[in-house]
């Protein structure tokens, strides 16, 4: 009676879990999922406005935040804001997004191609040089977007978003600050493993991604790595904090339906081979690295911050105490980060 009795009450919380969810983005008319968030769009106030645009030929789904008392008339200084792996613009690079209009920025965030509310097919396609393609897609629409001075263009990246938005950097000089939060670098962590994890697999997972490619070629089924769903006991058990705490923030507290672990096994063909750090050398614009204290993520910015030796000025700040998915909705740390980047801003655009 008592195992029955665990056993119910876990399906409880989860049904309770889902609901709250549910209501969550049910509830917000843009289905923004962050606390905080815009309900509706008033005069003198910071708005939310949904667009879409074609970038090689794909639909991508975005928003862009206004500041207060915005005059298309004038002129302002934009910020592109590049969601996380599995993210999606409802979440936390929303929630960057509305902070930074709300100090007077004009922001972007987009949906990637392939993923989320934006087009593509196949579903869940998550290669570097299409990431990397959606952050100049964002600066392509967003500098000729009315108010904007092109000239005055700074770009957040964040987890994996951070990762693309350094590569994206080292090309695209239209950005004139570059900043990252809790930076991620897929191809590093796919190819070795979280932590260097899986050092010893490199070959066999490769493999399995060459196979997933000759079976979608000849029409077979399609291939997903990833978790598409997960129970709360399985991610009690979770090791380490950020995929622990990711599944907690994806699946439970600011789950979204357009917002997905999965992606195509074929892919890693592409990602295994890439590397967010390579070429560091090119980034000649201010630099911001930002990561949590307690993040076992941080290694990853503390690889890539010495390689950035051309960069105008560079600083890495380090947010006390916070983990990596902690930084993405905690408003301690968030404020924090928020300051930081209005302060890099500031200066550098």
């Amino acid at each position: 009676m008592k195992k029955l009795a665990v056993i119910t009450l876990i399906t409880t919380i989860m049904m309770a879990n889902a609901q709250t969810t549910q209501k969550k983005y049910e509830q917000n008319p843009f289905t923004l999922v962050y606390d905080g968030a815009i309900t509706k769009n008033e005069k003198g106030k910071v708005n939310i406005h949904p667009v879409k645009y074609k970038l090689n030929g794909i639909e991508i789904a975005a928003n862009v935040y206004t500041p207060a008392n915005y005059d298309s008339s004038k002129k302002y200084s934009a910020v592109v804001v590049a969601h996380p792996n599995g993210g999606i613009k409802e979440q936390t690079s929303g929630l960057y997004a509305q902070r930074l209009a709300e100090a007077g920025y004009i922001t972007i965030t987009a949906d990637a191609a392939y993923q989320g509310g934006s087009g593509g097919e196949p579903r869940h396609t998550d290669k570097p040089a299409s990431r990397v393609e959606d952050i100049h897609g964002m600066a392509d629409f967003i500098t000729q977007y009315a108010g904007v001075d092109g000239n005055r263009l700074g770009v957040l990246g964040i987890c994996g978003g951070g990762g693309y938005t350094l590569k994206a950097a080292q090309s695209d000089k239209r950005f004139k600050a570059v900043a990252t939060l809790s930076m991620f670098n897929s191809g590093e962590v796919r190819r070795n493993g979280f932590q260097n994890s899986q050092l010893n697999t490199i070959q066999e997972r490769l493999q399995k991604a060459s196979e997933a490619r000759g079976q979608e070629v000849s029409g077979g089924k399609m291939i997903y790595a990833g978790v598409a769903s997960i129970t709360d006991e399985e991610i009690a058990k979770t090791p380490t904090d950020l995929y622990r705490e990711g599944y907690e923030y994806y699946y439970r507290s600011h789950a979204h339906p357009n917002s997905t672990f999965l992606y195509t096994m074929s892919s890693l063909l592409d990602l295994m081979t890439w590397d967010a750090t390579t070429n560091m050398d090119l980034i000649n614009q201010p630099l911001l690295m930002m990561a949590g204290s307690k993040a076992d993520t941080k290694y990853m910015t503390d690889e890539a911050f010495p390689k950035a030796v051309n960069a105008k000025s560079k600083e890495l700040f380090v947010i006390e105490g916070a983990t990596h998915i902690q930084s993405y909705w905690k408003a301690e740390y968030v404020s924090k980060a928020v300051n930081k980047l209005v302060s890099f801003y500031q200066s550098n655009l």
